[in-house]
């Protein structure tokens, strides 16, 4: 039992132990202007409209409010965490109307009432987390607390909403639509809550927290180290976690809030839905080759030649390797097979240093074995297979200051390095 009421009634400290409720009423008494007029909008008695007001600037450990004789006026305080619980508000209804119109709820149904159950972003961990990982088993062992509390916690939910949330298989829970938007939109009101403690630090000068930053190859050798190592010595409070996965996976993380950002190659408008895009520089693929490869020093080289070495490629579909095949393509040209198709770039690396293979790919991704010569880039460019280089943000999204001081990071780094073909350096010619 006493797993039990962690789970229920005695959430943890930090962001997963905010009361949302304490959130709501911050946004009512903010709106009213007084604890009277809000305690009325949400039938509750005045006082225990002001506990939660008191009980929300005991946990953040800042006041809120100017408290004058008229009514109450949110300080700077207060406007920062006001604009978190807005956006989480927001979040919420956003669910409540992807649920009436896909799995019937009523449309009467107030947002607050709906989640009344949820008293703490704990529980829209567990609900997340038990969509995604489809164990219940598994998220009790995660957040150390029964299964039984687990399932009261669902039971409880579904019970309110009146819909079900997971279907019981053989194989373990499967989200129906109703349990998969509601694991969306959560993960989007914990990545607001995750914020609100770094919101307030960076208003007294500090900045904390964590940082989810989504990696593309290009990004991971050069550009990602430095930034973050030179943003964590002028701010070690910070704590940054990458996250290295398919293009589409990062992208679906992006838009649930799992993701603050993803460094990499830009997509086109089809793959990008309710992203926005910044290019920071254009990059080529080079073809690359150990040193002393006997095609180091070929001159020229040509089609034929290149398709009769042996290849080590980026599997097949992947951005890079079709920017390759579109190449020969549009030459008329068959391109290569690879002997080798692999997206890890630590083989990639073994193969080209201990055999002949030759692959295509960013030299900026093995800059390190370029600049001390144990492998070289072969003289026959691939201008056509330019591609902007960038930052992905979700649209609408409000980044944490960690994350905006990376992305800053980021760009000087880029901007610093004559390595990277900005738009600036091409302007100046």
């Amino acid at each position: 039992m006493a797993k039990q009421e962690k789970l229920i009634d005695h959430p943890p400290s930090g962001a997963l132990g905010t009361n949302l409720r304490h959130l709501h009423v911050l946004c009512a008494v903010a709106q009213a202007g007084s604890i009277a007029q809000a305690a009325e909008g949400l039938f509750r008695v005045p006082s225990a409209v002001a506990r939660s007001i008191t009980e929300l600037e005991a946990v953040l450990g800042v006041p809120l409010f100017e408290r004058r004789a008229r009514g109450m006026v949110p300080n700077r305080h207060g406007d920062i965490v006001l604009t978190r619980a807005r956006r989480i508000e927001q979040a919420f209804d956003e669910a409540r109307q992807q649920l009436m119109a896909r799995s019937g709820v009523r449309s009467s149904a107030d947002v607050h009432t709906l989640f009344a159950s949820i008293m703490n972003g704990r529980r829209l961990a567990v609900i997340a987390s038990l969509a995604e990982q489809r164990s219940m088993a598994s998220v009790a062992r995660e957040f150390d607390i029964t299964q039984p509390a687990i399932s009261a916690a669902v039971k409880d939910l579904e019970t309110r909403l009146a819909i079900t949330l997971f279907e019981r298989t053989a194989r373990g829970l499967v989200p129906t639509p109703a349990g998969e938007i509601l694991a969306f939109h959560f993960k989007r009101v914990l990545a607001e809550l995750r914020h609100i403690a770094p919101d307030l630090a960076a208003s007294e000068g500090t900045l904390q927290g964590s940082i989810h930053v989504g990696a593309l190859p290009l990004g991971r050798t050069h550009i990602l180290p430095m930034a973050i190592a030179s943003l964590l010595a002028r701010h070690p409070q910070l704590h940054v976690g990458t996250v290295e996965s398919p293009y589409e996976a990062l992208a679906a993380s992006l838009r649930s809030g799992d993701v603050d950002f993803i460094l990499g190659a830009l997509r086109g408008p089809e793959g990008t839905k309710e992203l926005e895009q910044q290019s920071l520089f254009e990059d080529r693929l080079s073809i690359i080759a150990r040193a002393g490869h006997p095609l180091a020093r070929a001159r020229p080289l040509d089609f034929d030649t290149l398709r009769r070495a042996r290849w080590v490629l980026s599997r097949h579909g992947s951005p890079s390797r079709e920017l390759f095949e579109t190449f020969f393509s549009d030459a008329r040209q068959p391109p290569p097979i690879p002997a080798v198709e692999t997206g890890d770039l630590a083989v990639l690396r073994g193969l080209l240093r201990e055999s002949d293979m030759l692959t295509a790919i960013s030299a900026h991704q093995l800059r390190y074995e370029i600049r001390d010569g144990s492998l070289v880039v072969l003289d026959f460019p691939l201008e056509p297979t330019r591609r902007q280089i960038g930052l992905s943000q979700r649209l609408g999204a409000l980044p944490s200051p960690g994350a905006l001081a990376l992305m800053a990071e980021i760009r000087n780094v880029v901007t610093q390095s004559e390595e990277f073909d900005t738009p600036e350096r091409a302007a100046r010619g």
